[in-house]
């Protein structure tokens, strides 16, 4: 991911398609080490294709993913009954740890 945001990075600073060693220098700039299998591999992909229509594209199949965001409603209802109950929970294991205080000696005695 930070070879592709170094990638995106320098191409929209004006280099149209950026080398090995730029992503590197733009990397070590930060104190980030490189692998460069990974920049050869990255640059091998991206190589000849547009950036801008690379990301229209992402886009356009981001867009057809469900977000998953309609059942939430439903857990707000039940969430004061939940609520009691771990705090129920929570006196009860107070309750074992103060009985586990005193088992007949102290640490010091």
């Amino acid at each position: 991911m930070k070879y592709l945001a170094a990638y995106l990075l320098l191409t929209i600073g004006g280099n149209a398609a950026p080398s090995a060693s730029d992503i590197i220098s733009l990397l070590a700039t930060v104190g980030i080490e490189s692998e460069s299998a990974r920049i050869e591999s990255l640059i091998s992909q991206l190589a000849g294709k547009d950036v801008n229509e690379l990301i229209a594209e992402g886009t356009s199949k981001l867009a057809s993913v469900p977000a998953g965001g309609a059942s939430s409603a439903a857990p707000a209802a039940g969430g004061a009954a939940a609520v009691a109950e771990v705090k129920a929970e929570e006196k009860k294991e107070e309750a074992k740890e103060e009985s586990d205080d005193d088992m007949g000696f102290g640490l010091f005695d």
